[in-house]
């Protein structure tokens, strides 16, 4: 798009629906990535979605509409904040196994409710590990580096206190299913480390490599066979199925006009 204004409007218009249909839970962080490609996100105030009425109510769609141009969103969108550094690439993996973000997201608030304390030092500490891993990033970007150690160290410490937080909130953020799957993938050469993204869960995996083909196709040798019993999380209840790697990778740009004319057989 044109201009960073026409940006702002589809970014709080796509929030908007995004809180209705997750019932207001979840950082949005995905909808402000989509909008502006790579970038540190700092979640707008949960008061702005506050007292607008119901679908059809008088005045509804007017309040929309005010609240969607309204400039003062207090979201924060810092694009120089992280970038790819030279010879990395991020893939998505696709695991057969859902998870219900909205109720995953509510039972950590309702653990952060009832143990502030405990909750708030690993939310700060997490905070700072992730602000470490978008500096590290920059870092090897500007200097044109492939060096990743640090930046494996970064994401293997994200990994840790994630698994922290499943533990003491009862919720599985990072299952033991999905730190078999992370580790094994790890363990390739080229695979820099990785994360189960969102709200965490059993339904995909993000992962930064080395941009090689060697690299793409020893993953995919993996993920053909990957299994990982019933029993790896102490219980017969949940077992992850195909894992499938997904043709998409990192964008720094976020949404655009397009000539539809490029799309040939799409357009009718």
């Amino acid at each position: 798009m044109e201009h960073e204004g026409d940006k702002a409007i589809l970014h709080n218009l796509a929030q908007t629906v995004h809180c209705a249909a997750q019932g207001k839970v979840g950082s949005g962080f995905d909808v402000a990535s989509a909008v502006y490609g790579s970038c540190l996100y700092r979640r707008f105030s949960p008061s702005l979605l506050a007292d607008h009425g119901d679908p059809g109510s008088p005045g509804f769609a007017e309040s929309i509409r005010s609240l969607v141009q309204d400039r003062q969103w207090d979201t924060e969108i810092f694009k120089a904040a992280v970038k790819v550094p030279p010879g990395i690439r991020l893939v998505m993996c696709d695991v057969d196994c859902g998870s219900q973000t909205p109720g995953m997201v509510k039972q950590v608030l309702a653990w952060r409710n009832r143990e502030p304390d405990e909750a708030g030092m690993i939310w700060s500490e997490l905070h700072r590990r992730n602000e470490a891993l978008a500096a590290e990033l920059t870092r090897l970007a500007d200097v044109q580096a492939r060096d990743y150690g640090t930046l494996k160290k970064c994401i293997a410490d994200i990994r840790e206190l994630v698994r922290d937080m499943s533990r003491l909130s009862g919720v599985p953020i990072e299952p033991k299913q999905q730190t078999e799957l992370l580790d094994a993938c790890t363990a390739i050469g080229g695979v820099v480390g990785g994360v189960v993204p969102g709200a965490g869960g059993y339904d995909a995996i993000a992962l930064l490599v080395e941009d090689k083909d060697e690299v793409i196709s020893r993953l995919r040798g993996l993920l053909a066979g990957w299994q990982v019993p019933k029993s790896v999380d102490g219980s017969a209840s949940v077992s992850i199925g195909k894992v499938n790697l997904l043709e998409v990778r990192e964008e720094m740009e976020g949404v655009r006009l397009e000539d539809a004319s490029m799309h040939g057989s799409w357009v009718e």
